[in-house]
């Protein structure tokens, strides 16, 4: 018998992304802060799945990372980064 995995929460999967896109582009929780307008302990807690980001942040982040917002929600998009 296998064991399945179950699958990430959308907060898991949004966190995930983000903190792998922020280090593929080689910036800091603090430089992605400034250029989303939030600071960082906000995309700390995010990243740490910590916080129920607004849909307003979520559009915010993905600006500061040359995303879009469905692009962060994409389930392949950090093992991509990843080189998987």
């Amino acid at each position: 018998m296998t064991k399945r995995h179950a699958e990430p929460t959308t907060r898991e999967l949004f966190a995930r992304n983000v903190r792998a896109l922020r280090r593929a582009k080689e910036i800091s929780q603090e430089e992605l802060a400034e250029l989303a307008g939030l600071s960082r302990t906000y995309v700390s807690s995010v990243e740490r799945e910590q916080r129920n980001i607004s849909i307003d942040n979520i559009g915010k982040l993905a600006a500061a990372l040359g995303t879009t917002p469905m692009a962060l929600l994409d389930p392949d998009l950090a093992s991509r980064l990843r080189g998987e």
